[in-house]
């Protein structure tokens, strides 16, 4: 496969001190995916809902949405220093499970307190009509703190199919809630250590791959990466650290 024609980004990461469970830098993790040859990151750090510094939650809640952009708003700046681009997401949480936004940006989520009292369905629903790209992160991730499995097929648009940190029957059970409800797909890493992931891979016993998604043209906006998916054009990849890497077919 010619692989010099593709753009690659990160769709799903985390930085600290916004994410609680963040263990690298805002400055860390940008270099680290510039050092490996991707185009783009999207910083989805843990909302007011999940798993965000504990320090924010006495805030009053526009405060706490400002201090959430924070570490997106110097990965921004860091990019633009080194050259990778770096878009705002959000990760919203829910007993353990977990879904990526793309599409709103700081200045909608400080005029919609209302969000903070809604169940999720209501929430997810609300940001559909509001122009957010819904995902939901590892539907079939099992951990000590998830009392069961939930799926909310009628209020997202994709499912992640691939996720770095999860095993293959996770993964493989992604895919078929995807085809079987007709679901997009995409592919993140869930990488909340930066340069560290590999090593992290291989301790809990899973392939030291990451994942992304790539295109023939490159992302401009969350926007262009949107429509992108959408129409097919982002395709799911897999990446060593040797930085080989290759698309991801559905069966490898």
């Amino acid at each position: 496969m010619d692989t010099e024609n593709y753009y690659r980004y990160e769709t799903h990461c985390h930085t600290s001190p916004v994410s609680n469970c963040g263990r690298a830098s805002v400055q860390e993790t940008v270099r680290f995916y510039k050092e490996i040859g991707y185009d783009g990151i999207f910083l989805t750090n843990h909302f007011l809902d999940g798993n965000i510094n504990i320090r924010a939650r006495s805030l009053p809640y526009e405060e706490q949405v400002d201090y959430y952009y924070s570490d997106y708003e110097q990965a921004a700046e860091e990019g633009k220093k080194i050259g990778l681009k770096v878009f705002p997401g959000t990760e919203l949480s829910y007993k353990g499970t977990d879904f990526l936004i793309y599409g709103l940006d700081k200045e909608w989520y400080r005029a919609h307190p209302e969000i903070m009292k809604m169940t999720k369905t209501e929430e997810l629903g609300f940001l559909m009509q509001e122009g957010a790209f819904v995902v939901q992160a590892h539907p079939y991730r099992e951990a000590h703190y998830i009392d069961h499995i939930r799926l909310f097929p009628r209020v997202v648009h994709a499912a992640e199919i691939i996720n770095s940190h999860q095993p293959p029957l996770a993964n493989e059970m992604a895919q078929i809630y995807a085809d079987r409800y007709g679901l997009l797909k995409t592919c993140g890493s869930d990488n909340h250590v930066a340069s560290a992931v590999f090593e992290g891979l291989k301790k809990k016993g899973l392939e030291p791959e990451i994942a992304g998604m790539c295109s023939l043209q490159p992302v401009g906006s969350v926007q262009d990466y949107i429509r992108m998916v959408c129409s097919g054009e982002m395709k799911p990849f897999l990446q060593k650290e040797t930085g080989e890497w290759r698309l991801f077919e559905p069966g490898q």
